[in-house]
């Protein structure tokens, strides 16, 4: 197979109408291709003056040393996935714990190979859950069990549905062709920034429950793991409990795959009670920035192209003198600041974009890293946590101690003053925001890190340190504070465990997740120390 690169494309045109232009620029026959597929689609903005989508073509033709003569045609080879050598007994049905990106796409890869697994969900259905969050905005009423961080879907579940990630894995193509086949759109194939926009995500998850429930798979909804039991160093039964019923049992559990979640923090500590090896991580914390979407239309794509383009998104960067990294994350064009708290009193924020991305503002997280030298006890695997709280319960008294999110213009932020009014920007976040000076919530190595930051992107994207630009507190959630240790076969030392996912401190987004969930699976099929 051929790929044909650096296709520029200045006209808003069909996929039939890509192949036009390829086999009118290389004289190609259409008879001659036997398949072809866009593998890549972006837009090239570094020019103000020659904004174009740039296109990769994946083509197979019948006579390939003709076409290999131009710079712009290279022969690709398909990433193959590894051959899985399958150990554990068709008799065992593995568990699951958590229903994320992680616990779902484990959960098919079982189903893919002829098991029944057990997922265990703390929080609702996804349909069910999403009720659960709209009462909270509406009320004030939280769900301990069932909002934004838990529950069928997972964190992501209320987010951009954003599927890019750093990593290269051949499952990475799977987890694609899997989101297609339970209903998303075909784009996300070839897009250079794939994204599945929450509306979606919501029927693509409940179309995977259904189809892991038809082949032999069983969900266990509202159940909470609260404990496990070994023998001989190896799992044999987790228990939980079923908040509907309030019923405690026992499941024999020879094989669980733990895809907890970032925010399981009662659970991260049952584990380290019972003998599981953890340590902290780095993470980072920081705030929701708003912009309006017209202005970072504007500044990325400029004024002069003609192309019906996208709500324009960024990723920005900054390194401090300190050693202190600031960053972009989770920027969602088009989108709102969701409330995302997990445990009462405390104030949490994410990005959420429906699938048009055609809301008025754009938001962002800008974060800092902050290592576990920052926390109260470096050595305490919890210590991450106790950071992240901390921040979370400051911003819920900051905000009036009612689930308003405390809020600030960025000029007075960067002024060290509380905000008195608001600007151009309007905030997104419901119930309800406050007034105040975020400087007085978060450490002084953060808010001086994030100003500093705040005012270099403004030189890599005109206008992101708008006076008027609004921050939202807090942003804390972007990864687990806690990395549950595995071994190089993905076990944890407590044999039969697979620690997986964001919440055991593998990953940091939904498709990095879900590639964990594939290898966590493989792993437990293959067995290799047992």
């Amino acid at each position: 197979m051929l790929r044909i690169s650096n296709i520029k494309i200045y006209k808003d045109i069909t996929d039939e109408e890509v192949l036009q232009t390829i086999i009118k620029k290389y004289k190609i026959s259409k008879n001659d291709i036997t398949e072809w597929h866009i593998s890549k689609k972006s837009i090239d903005a570094r020019k103000k003056e020659d904004v174009h989508y740039s296109y990769c073509i994946d083509i197979c033709v019948k006579s390939e040393e003709k076409l290999l003569k131009n710079k712009d045609i290279s022969l690709i080879k398909k990433l193959e996935q590894p051959q899985i050598q399958i150990n554990l007994s068709k008799s065992i049905r593995p568990v699951i714990v958590g229903a994320g990106p992680s616990g779902l796409f484990s959960a098919l890869t079982f189903i893919k190979y002829g098991y029944k697994p057990i997922v265990i969900e703390q929080g609702e259905k996804v349909e069910e859950r999403k009720k659960s969050v709209d009462n909270f905005i509406s009320t004030g009423i939280l769900n301990t069990n069932s909002n934004v961080q838990f529950g069928e879907g997972g964190a992501g579940t209320f987010s951009d549905g954003k599927l890019t990630s750093g990593i290269n894995s051949p499952y990475c193509k799977t987890v694609l062709d899997e989101f297609v086949k339970f209903g998303a759109p075909k784009q996300i194939l070839y897009l250079t920034k794939p994204h599945i926009g929450t509306d979606n995500l919501i029927n693509i998850i409940r179309n995977m429950r259904n189809y892991i429930i038809k082949n032999g798979g069983t969900f266990l909804f509202n159940t909470k793991f609260i404990d496990l039991e070994t023998t001989n160093n190896s799992v044999s039964k987790v228990i939980v409990h079923h908040l509907d019923t309030n019923f405690t049992e026992k499941i024999d559990a020879n094989v669980l795959i733990l895809a907890i979640g970032h925010s399981s923090r009662d659970t991260f500590k049952r584990v380290y009670e019972k003998g599981l090896l953890l340590e902290p991580k780095n993470f980072s914390v920081g705030v929701r920035i708003e912009h309006l979407q017209s202005e970072i239309n504007k500044a990325q794509y400029g004024t002069l192209t003609k192309l019906k383009l996208p709500a324009a998104d960024y990723k920005l960067a900054y390194h401090a003198p300190s050693g202190r990294s600031c960053y972009t994350f989770c920027m969602c064009p088009g989108g709102t600041v969701m409330p995302s708290s997990s445990e009462e009193n405390t104030i949490v924020t994410n990005g959420m974009s429906y699938f048009a991305r055609n809301g008025k503002n754009a938001n962002s997280a800008v974060l800092v890293n902050v290592t576990p030298e920052d926390f109260s006890d470096a050595k305490n695997p919890l210590s991450g946590v106790d950071f992240q709280k901390d921040l979370e319960e400051k911003a819920f008294i900051f905000g009036g101690s009612n689930y308003f999110a405390p809020v600030q213009r960025f000029e007075d932020f960067d002024k060290n003053i509380k905000s008195t009014f608001i600007g151009t920007v309007e905030p997104s976040y419901k119930p309800g925001v406050t007034l105040t000076n975020l400087n007085d919530i978060m450490p002084s190595f953060v808010s001086e890190t994030l100003k500093d930051g705040i005012k270099f992107f403004d030189n890599r994207l005109h206008g992101f340190a708008n006076p008027d630009s609004i921050l939202t507190g807090m942003e804390t959630r972007s990864s687990s504070p806690v990395r549950i240790l595995r071994d190089e076969n993905l076990v944890s030392n407590i044999r039969g465990i697979y620690p997986c996912g964001e919440g055991a401190g593998y990953a940091g987004g939904i498709m990095s997740a879900s590639v964990d969930g594939i290898k966590c699976a493989i792993a437990a099929i293959a067995r290799k120390n047992f």
